[in-house]
């Protein structure tokens, strides 16, 4: 049996920190995993910007709920749904997920949780394992599933490359050429046609 891995943001929704960038006007925080592949390094950087402009988990919060998944997203996401498992795995947290996955229709999302102070001041973040989107993949496969895996950032690269097939949806320009070998899609018809086709493909 084959279960669908789907990294969340960039595939799905739009990217927070990007939209939290462009609301506060503090373009420092539109880096994310497309450019830092060290996550824990990224996000201790963007706790700091945070203190540093004394903005919390309340005003971020605010800006997600602004925020739509991608158009087509839910219906690419309903479709595949009819047809495998999916499971999200981000690097995101349930704080910031949480309404998103409500308008995506609830589908399955591990992530990680953020550590807030009473006063919402984000002080630290807690993983939910360490190299959770790799080390998911292959729990599932050792419960005796098959994985197909997509994303679009650094991230996402160890478990689409563990995965029996794998795919970059709407990545960057330095990221498809540096894996050529992986398929790579900008529109969810095709992307779709490629999944039915790796599930069809045993």
């Amino acid at each position: 049996m084959d279960i669908v891995c789907l990294d969340m943001e960039g595939v799905l929704v739009p990217e927070i920190w990007i939209a939290f960038a462009e609301a506060t006007g503090i373009t420092e925080l539109r880096r994310t995993t497309r450019d830092e592949p060290d996550y824990d390094k990224l996000m201790k950087w963007r706790i700091g910007i945070l203190k540093e402009h004394q903005l919390g988990l309340k005003e971020i919060q605010n800006v997600i709920s602004t925020i739509d998944p991608l158009p087509g997203a839910k219906e690419f996401l309903d479709a595949l749904r009819s047809e495998a498992q999916v499971i999200i795995l981000s690097d995101t947290f349930d704080q910031f997920a949480m309404p998103l996955m409500k308008k995506l229709g609830y589908p399955t999302l591990f992530c990680n949780t953020l550590e807030v102070a009473e006063d919402g001041e984000i002080t630290g973040f807690k993983m939910r394992i360490k190299d959770s989107k790799l080390t998911t993949v292959k729990g599932l496969q050792a419960m005796g599933f098959d994985t197909i895996a997509a994303g679009d950032s650094y991230n996402d690269l160890a478990m689409i490359q563990a995965s029996r097939a794998g795919f970059l949806f709407r990545s960057t320009d330095a990221i498809k050429a540096a894996y050529p070998n992986l398929p790579a899609f900008e529109e969810y018809g095709e992307f779709l046609m490629a999944i039915h086709a790796a599930l069809r493909n045993k």
